[in-house]
């Protein structure tokens, strides 16, 4: 029988497998007693900072990406090697380009937050918003080999 249990990535693991962007899904904490708001997302990732970098779709009736509640980001991959994931918690900040400090700008300059065309209307008629996840807490995890 093979050992399926999972062991925590290194630091060099965890960057190589986030790369400079995939995507994800997004969970922003319950309000009341309803469910969590998860939704798929595009996602960069600069590895100096370990900091997550999110462009999120804006809607006139959603405040989800402002309102300062906590969110897990998760991303994870499966294949014939085995599965690694990786779990980010925090809240989200916003970036605004023209108030970014020089190490955020930098940090965007890193990244590569891939486009994905998932919305009821033209992409050209959305409204986007830059958010990033400097992680509280930082979960990998691997398959064992």
């Amino acid at each position: 029988m093979s050992d399926t249990s999972a062991v925590e990535m290194t630091g060099d693991e965890r960057d190589t497998f986030l790369g400079v962007g995939g995507t994800g899904v997004l969970a922003f904490s319950a309000s009341g007693d309803g469910p969590p708001d998860a939704v798929p997302v595009s996602y960069g990732y600069d590895p100096g900072e370990t900091t997550f970098y999110f462009r999120l779709a804006t809607r006139p009736t959603s405040d989800r990406a402002t309102d300062g509640r906590p969110v897990t980001f998760v991303t994870y991959d499966r294949s014939g090697e085995g599965y690694r994931s990786v779990v980010a918690s925090g809240r989200l900040e916003p970036v605004r380009i023209e108030d970014v400090a020089d190490r955020s700008l930098a940090g965007l300059e890193n990244v590569d937050i891939p486009a994905v065309d998932i919305f009821d209307r033209p992409v050209e008629d959305v409204s986007f918003e830059l958010r990033r996840l400097v992680p509280e807490t930082l979960t990998t995890r691997r398959s064992r080999e």
